[in-house]
């Protein structure tokens, strides 16, 4: 994966090591929700509609962390609603960080250069901020102006003070392959952000806005013309070559939904971060007694057009471990910064 070459290695001796074990399901990044609220309502977010007591709760430090040394993941990205809203994120933060355990604070940075104090930079933690286009296209998605602004400020602040700052952005039917380009440009050449991680958008059942969602033949062509033209080498994406040739249509995978399972204030959630069969209390049962062969495409109609991350950046750094060709060519982006 396009990651520093500590995290690199440290991800590749886990998988080389689930492999001796021979263990054919694992995590690689558990989503973890210690919180639903949030203090935006983005149209295509289908995580925050939950009754108002549930709303209130706040996951307890402990209970989050162990989760995640539970599931044995090198990675953890802990997502919401908003993360800063919870009065203990820093400790869980720390904890994880702690452990060596790779951190991924998602947030959408309104709240981030007020809590910036509360954290510390590390190789093994980064700010995710959720940007999803410039200005006009990034505050009409998340239904609030001036957002756009202050993510922008947030980022360069925490770029000042030595932390990563990564990027998430999800794209919908209302973009185009010149604004994916204009975006990625911006957070690639202009803030100069650490690595940028995109998603075609997921159709969310409960999500407000059920008109935007992006078809897979839809996706294939908008990312095909987005990377067109020497883009895609020179933009610092937090994805496999291989996940990259899938969103373009040259590759197609199945959908790998056990290796990044979520965890939220419910449970661990069935089948994916995504969509929500039921929870149990433990990974060990989430592993073991869900029937993961009824999900994916041409199985579940709820698959049908999905290419997210989360469900198909696994497979491809799967194929990629599975391959010499493909992680030679994953070691030389890595190395050398060229996205292929």
């Amino acid at each position: 994966m396009a990651m520093p070459l500590r995290q690199s290695i440290k991800v590749a001796t886990y998988l080389a090591e689930q492999k001796l074990r021979k263990r054919d399901k694992f995590p690689l990044i558990v989503e973890l929700e210690p919180l639903f609220a949030c203090n935006l309502k983005c149209e295509g977010c289908g995580k925050i509609q939950h009754p108002a007591g549930v709303l209130k709760q706040r996951m307890p430090v402990a209970q989050a962390v162990g989760a995640v040394l539970e599931s044995g993941a090198p990675m953890v990205s802990i997502a919401g609603g908003e993360p800063l809203m919870h009065p203990q994120i820093d400790e869980i933060v720390r904890q994880l960080v702690a452990k060596k355990k790779y951190v991924f604070l998602c947030t959408n940075a309104m709240l981030l250069r007020k809590k910036m104090d509360k954290f510390k930079p590390s190789p093994y933690f980064a700010f995710a901020v959720h940007i999803d286009g410039l200005r006009e296209r990034h505050d009409e998605s998340v239904a609030k102006e001036g957002v756009f602004d202050e993510a922008v400020e947030a980022i360069k602040e925490a770029k000042k003070r030595g932390f990563r700052v990564t990027t998430n952005s999800t794209f919908f039917n209302t973009d185009t392959p010149q604004t994916i380009i204009e975006v990625l440009n911006f957070l690639n050449d202009d803030l100069k952000v650490d690595e940028m991680m995109i998603s075609p958008a997921y159709a969310y059942e409960k999500a407000p806005d059920q008109e935007h969602f992006l078809g897979v033949e839809q996706t294939r062509e908008l990312f095909k013309k987005a990377f067109a033209g020497g883009n895609r080498r020179k933009w610092r994406l937090n994805h496999s070559p291989l996940f990259l040739d899938f969103l373009e249509g040259k590759v197609d995978f199945p959908c790998t939904a056990w290796a990044i399972p979520n965890y939220s204030l419910f449970g661990w959630q069935r089948p994916c971060y995504l969509m929500s069969d039921g929870y149990v209390p433990t990974y060990r049962e989430l592993i073991e007694e869900t029937d993961w062969d009824k999900y994916g495409r041409g199985k579940d109609p709820r698959c049908a057009n999905c290419m997210a991350h989360c469900g198909y950046e696994p497979t491809a750094v799967l194929a990629t471990m599975g391959s010499l060709k493909e992680s030679l060519r994953a070691m030389r982006e890595t190395v050398s910064g060229n996205r292929e």
